[in-house]
């Protein structure tokens, strides 16, 4: 195998694990759960949409985001973790959709293009990773 699809996926799974990491991260611990909530209560409020389920789409999302970074930048059950990133970005957009029918999905779009990517990238690209590493 050529070193440049090992490099491929790696640089692949590094830039998107930093995006999801600190996305988390900007929400659990800058913006924090209730500022995203908070952002949301307008639009939410007049749809009636309990203010407790927001705050646990928001806390749920924002934690695999987190550890789904972490995880991608290590490289360990990157299997699990792309599905739970690819499960985070639906529940995202489903919440978007449903508060705005026609809305921006350029910050979406690409972090969905990511997760296919490497999904699709075969297991023994998969080179530099500590799960690779883990498995030797």
């Amino acid at each position: 195998m050529e070193i440049k699809f090992y490099i491929v996926e790696f640089l692949v799974r590094l830039f998107c694990g930093i995006i999801f990491l600190f996305q988390g991260y900007d929400k659990l611990f800058t913006v924090k759960i209730t500022g995203v909530v908070n952002s949301f209560s307008l639009e939410t409020s007049k749809l009636r949409v309990p203010r407790f389920l927001v705050f646990i789409v928001a806390f749920a999302t924002s934690i695999i985001e987190f550890l789904g970074g972490i995880m991608l930048i290590l490289g360990l059950y990157k299997n699990i973790t792309l599905t739970l990133l690819g499960i985070d970005i639906l529940i995202v957009t489903m919440a978007f959709s449903f508060l705005n029918p026609i809305w921006d999905m350029r910050h979406v779009f690409p972090r969905l293009l990511l997760i296919v990517m490497l999904l699709l990238m075969p297991s023994e690209w998969f080179h530099f990773s500590l799960e690779n590493l883990l498995h030797k």
